[in-house]
């Protein structure tokens, strides 16, 4: 059940919106090859940790530039 948990939640982000969709897939790519050479079953753990950490930071760079754009 864990596993479909960490799988929902990266996929249920992605639907937010397309700049942060964007961050999430690069992120959970990079996570997921950074897991894969800590040890065995962390990819997947890597994966999400790394949407999560991609989509705060274009949220973040999106706040920014609306403050400066408007």
């Amino acid at each position: 059940m864990r596993f479909v948990s960490i799988i929902a939640v990266p996929a249920l982000i992605m639907t937010a919106s397309p700049l942060l969709a964007k961050g999430c897939a690069r992120g959970a790519a990079a996570g997921a090859v950074a897991g894969h050479f800590v040890g065995k079953g962390h990819a997947v753990l890597g994966a999400a940790a790394g949407c999560l950490g991609a989509r705060h930071h274009y949220a973040k760079q999106a706040k920014a530039a609306e403050k400066t754009h408007g």
